[in-house]
């Protein structure tokens, strides 16, 4: 509330009370002293091996873990959202326009004195300085816990079903859904589907090349793809997202869910001989994004990002009777920091042939020439790079270039925000925050 140079904030319904609800009612005060920090949490979770081992394997005890988890998790996320990078307070659209990211923090209001708010310095430096100083890899560092190549393919290829940036229009701009609905398997709308659809038996449409499944090409399914000008038609294939056909990785991934598909189809055609076409492949892709798609990543990626000695489980039965908001909508920030290009090494090492990136960009007939068993079983035996300064390639550069001034232009708020936000103490220093580099 305001009135001329006065105010105060109405603090109604939020446990604080004072000018700026910046003091803590005395249940509050009780509350936050028993609930344990984000950090003791996170300890807790990758420590004491001994305990979590018994703990993952008793039934009960792993299932009531795991709500916990899913219901703490998502008790950390607004639901409905409340902000959007067009205005500084909350607004329907934030809940009804699915084509722009939402914010978990508003943007900086534009009459604050700097970028930051009242913090930091009135004119910031620029992007490139930035790069050059904290970002640009002089030596190849790697991921200390073993993550091999394959990882930050997948996460590229899991998280390009939702992060769908529409650049044309703004970095706050989004051209696709807000969930895990497969759309990089079968297309970005029912159009796609259908042209990657055979038809047939419940399957996608592939092409068989020296005895291994492969996608079709673009003369066979019309669906739009981003290849550069000039592109052999021969290599250029088709797949449900338009950037998959660009790096052999997501290539690769892009050929196993159509490998997948079509033998799911092959398992329910048995089971059910006599289901039609269109219920076989609906009921495929239903395996694909719940059996295995969310399985996969709640189980494997999840756990292998958290590092938790507690074994995640995909048991959505857990939260049946409870009060659970099931709708989806990505946070402008989580798009922004799923920028883990660090993770790419400098060369990859395919069967003993050494491609760098730019020779290994645009090209994934790579995949077909050395054959999938060969591809995988080379990216899984390589390392990843370490997620932190000093560790972008040359051909990554561009794009953190870029996400700083994305970041400016869409005026995110400082990090200390974001950890107060999430009830985690503000650092005092870059080296809280990163240790002696």
């Amino acid at each position: 509330m305001t009135q001329g140079e006065n105010y105060y904030c109405d603090c109604a319904n939020l446990e604080f009370y004072g000018k700026h609800c910046e003091i803590p009612t005395f249940m509050k005060k009780i509350k936050l002293f028993l609930k344990p920090s984000q950090s003791t949490l996170h300890n807790l979770l990758t420590s004491k091996k001994w305990l979590w081992n018994i703990v993952n394997s008793v039934p009960f005890l792993a299932n009531a873990v795991m709500k916990k988890v899913y219901t703490m998790r998502s008790d950390m996320i607004d639901s409905p959202p409340t902000y959007t990078s067009e205005h500084e307070y909350i607004t329907v659209d934030a809940n009804f326009n699915y084509s722009v990211y939402t914010r978990t923090l508003p943007p900086v209001p534009k009459e604050c004195p700097t970028p930051m708010g009242v913090w930091g310095k009135k004119v910031l430096p620029p992007a490139e300085d930035i790069v050059k100083a904290f970002f640009i890899r002089k030596e190849f560092i790697p991921e200390p816990l073993g993550t091999s190549a394959l990882f930050p393919y997948f996460a590229q290829h899991f998280t390009h079903m939702f992060f769908k940036t529409d650049l044309k229009k703004g970095p706050q701009f989004q051209w696709g859904g807000h969930g895990v609905d497969v759309s990089h398997v079968y297309g970005k709308d029912r159009d796609s589907e259908n042209n990657l659809r055979s038809f047939k038996d419940g399957k996608l449409k592939f092409q068989i090349i020296d005895g291994e499944e492969w996608p079709p090409l673009t003369s066979e399914a019309d669906v739009p793809m981003g290849y550069p000008k000039g592109m052999e038609k021969t290599k250029q294939f088709a797949l449900g997202h338009s950037f998959f056909g660009l790096l052999p990785g997501l290539f690769m991934y892009g050929t196993i869910w159509l490998r997948e598909h079509n033998r799911v189809c092959d398992i329910l055609k048995k089971e059910h001989p006599e289901w039609n076409d269109e219920r076989l492949f609906q009921t495929a892709k239903l395996v694909i994004l719940g059996r295995e798609t969310i399985k996969i990543v709640i189980e494997d990626y999840v756990k292998h990002l958290s590092n938790y000695n507690y074994d995640l489980i995909f048991n959505p039965e857990l939260l049946f009777g409870e009060p659970f908001q099931y709708q989806n909508r990505i946070a402008l920030e989580f798009n922004h920091l799923y920028h883990w290009h660090p993770l790419m090494p400098d060369e990859i090492n395919i069967s003993g042939t050494m491609y760098n990136l730019k020779e290994f960009m645009f090209h994934p007939e790579l995949v077909v020439k050395h054959g999938m068993r060969n591809f995988v079983d080379s990216l899984s035996k390589q390392r990843a790079g370490l997620f932190g300064p000093r560790n972008h390639g040359p051909v990554t550069i561009p794009v953190v270039t870029e996400l700083i001034k994305h970041g400016r232009t869409l005026r995110l708020q400082s990090f200390n925000q974001y950890r107060k936000r999430f009830d985690m103490e503000p650092i005092k220093s870059f080296e809280e925050l990163t240790g002696k580099y």
